[in-house]
């Protein structure tokens, strides 16, 4: 863990969390505060290379306290086709708000 006084921000006064955080906001308006943060993670130690599969296990794990009767906590795989897509437009937003941190 940095224990350093200093915090590192971006041109815009944000620190690199705040601003994937900020961007993934944007990007899913609807996305409850703590998805928003597993999302941001994934965001932060997968990059671009963040899956389908990793972005239905980070839902799963915020599901499982919002509704841990829900049909679709299995695993990825055991998911139909079409339930699988539904996290492609938050792999993408994940995608997005890595590579403008990667950039930055």
């Amino acid at each position: 863990m940095n224990t350093s006084t200093q915090t590192a921000t971006t041109p815009t006064g944000l620190n690199y969390v705040q601003q994937i955080t900020r961007d993934l906001t944007t990007q899913l308006p609807d996305c409850d505060t703590h998805l928003i943060g597993f999302y941001a993670l994934l965001a932060l130690t997968h990059g671009q290379d963040t899956t389908l599969e990793h972005v239905h296990d980070a839902w799963a794990l915020w599901r499982i306290s919002t509704r841990p009767d829900h049909p679709d906590l299995i695993l990825f795989d055991q998911l139909t086709p079409e339930v699988q897509e539904l996290d492609r437009p938050y792999m993408q937003a994940i995608h997005q708000a890595a590579a403008r941190v990667a950039a930055a």
